[in-house]
């Protein structure tokens, strides 16, 4: 089966996914997009929460922007195989109040930062709310 939108409208598509699900985007009057379907098997992701790992590397280490601390506080050494700050990966947490991405099995898999043209509604995502028909996706 063949994944993809069907029936394009002006503000309301719906895409079918390889399963023969049928997902709708509908482009809301706030700019946001309602995402309705099926999402009975479904997985979400939840952005890291780095505040506390970041105060204990500030104490202890220093020296580094908080961009460039997010992005090497998971360094793996190859030679000592471990990891540079072992100390500080326990201390990273999710933001259980924020949902950066849904992927329903079979798709699609939609996540913070995709623009939302490939399913014929504007915006790019920042992040998802969860209704009672599946997800309004907040979008800049």
């Amino acid at each position: 089966m063949e994944a993809g939108l069907i029936n394009i409208k002006m503000g309301v598509n719906n895409y079918k996914n390889r399963y023969g699900d049928v997902y709708t985007f509908e482009q809301l009057k706030n700019g946001n997009i309602q995402w309705s379907g099926n999402f009975e098997y479904c997985r979400f992701g939840m952005p890291n929460d780095y505040s506390l790992a970041w105060e204990v590397f500030q104490e202890e280490y220093g020296g580094m922007s908080y961009e460039d601390f997010k992005k090497n506080v998971h360094s793996y050494d190859e030679v000592k195989e471990e990891y540079v700050f072992k100390d500080l990966l326990p201390l990273i947490t999710s933001k259980t109040d924020i949902i950066n991405m849904v992927d329903p099995s079979g798709g699609p898999y939609i996540s913070e930062g995709m623009d939302m043209k490939q399913f014929g509604v504007e915006g790019v995502v920042k992040e998802f709310i969860s209704n009672e028909d599946g997800y309004e996706i907040v979008v800049e």
